[in-house]
């Protein structure tokens, strides 16, 4: 549960604007949240559709605690519907049930949402279908689409709502906070360059996961820099059994990132932004061993197998093909 004042610690912008409209009774009919991973872009979206159903409200605050607003929190809204990913895309058929669904009353009033999460990962079809219903809303119709890269959706469809763009909230401030709660500054540096909201940070970091997954990530590069031959032995036998889970797979691949970086940042002599700090000593070592060729296709190997994750290529597959293309050189 997320509250407008808690989102205007971290956007107070775009909490302004949407407070302002919701007073005014002036919603647009569809927006686009644009921003990083983790900047609260789902959260604003089921808040902003709280305060459109809720008839408790102080001012514009949900009261959290009725029918309408604990159904939005569950998932359980007959009148909210949530699109996600089907496989790897959004597909037409799932805009064509929704245009379906939105063409029927309410079943409770006459209002009606859709958040469409991942929305750069419509297909052309969907797009296409949804750009459609854009064009032609009905009744009292509110859109989110929630994406982390704008630049994909059609022009045609960004024209047609109005676009709020989340700020990361700044490295520095979010390890400190992360710090404050308990948390090592070594695991809080990993995670403030994985999300920018404070409360999945803090998830990352339960019952030491985040400290696990780095301890596995720099046992693999030590494999792959020492012992080149142990490291498929590593794969199988701690990473495949630690790494489970697409997100926790897609999680170790961010890992395996920032070190290549943390060794590009040593080359170039800015140690103030690593994030690997109780590393230095490996990571100089790597950054006189390694030329500047070699960790940007070390780097490149990693981004592609990001991109493969994201196509649902086989997790362990995956992994053996990286580490095949660490090893090249």
């Amino acid at each position: 549960m997320r509250t407008w004042e808690q989102l205007a610690q971290t956007q107070p912008t775009i909490t302004k604007m949407l407070t302002n409209s919701l007073t005014k009774d002036r919603l647009a009919h569809a927006y686009v949240f644009e921003g990083g991973r983790g900047t609260g872009k789902k959260e604003a979206a089921l808040l902003l559709a709280q305060s459109f159903f809720c008839d408790y409200k102080q001012g514009v605050e949900p009261c959290h605690s009725c029918s309408e607003c604990k159904r939005i929190d569950s998932g359980n809204h007959p009148d909210v519907h949530m699109i996600e990913t089907d496989g790897a895309s959004i597909k037409v058929d799932q805009i064509r049930l929704l245009k379906k669904e939105f063409s029927l009353r309410g079943v409770e009033s006459k209002k009606k949402v859709y958040i469409v999460e991942e929305s750069e990962k419509m297909t052309d079809a969907a797009a296409n279908s949804l750009l459609k219903f854009l064009e032609e809303p009905e009744g009292e119709a509110l859109a989110v689409l929630v994406t982390t890269q704008v630049q994909r959706l059609l022009k045609t469809i960004i024209s047609r709502s109005q676009t709020l763009s989340f700020s990361p909230l700044p490295a520095d401030l979010l390890i400190k906070k992360i710090v404050e709660q308990g948390i090592q500054e070594k695991d809080a540096r990993v995670v403030s360059r994985m999300t920018s909201d404070l409360e999945e940070a803090l998830q990352l970091c339960q019952d030491d996961w985040i400290a696990q997954a780095r301890n596995k990530v720099i046992q693999l590069i030590d494999d792959l820099s020492l012992r080149p031959r142990y490291a498929f032995i590593t794969l199988q036998e701690e990473w495949v059994p630690f790494f489970k889970e697409k997100k926790e797979v897609q999680t170790g691949i961010d890992l395996l990132m920032l070190w290549y970086r943390d060794v590009i940042r040593m080359q170039v002599e800015q140690t103030d932004q690593i994030v690997y700090i109780d590393q230095e000593d490996k990571l100089q070592d790597q950054a006189l061993k390694l030329s500047q060729g070699k960790l940007g296709n070390n780097l490149q190997a990693v981004m592609d197998a990001k991109r493969r994750l994201d196509a649902n290529t086989a997790p362990q597959l995956l992994m053996e093909q990286l580490l095949l293309r660490l090893q090249e050189g």
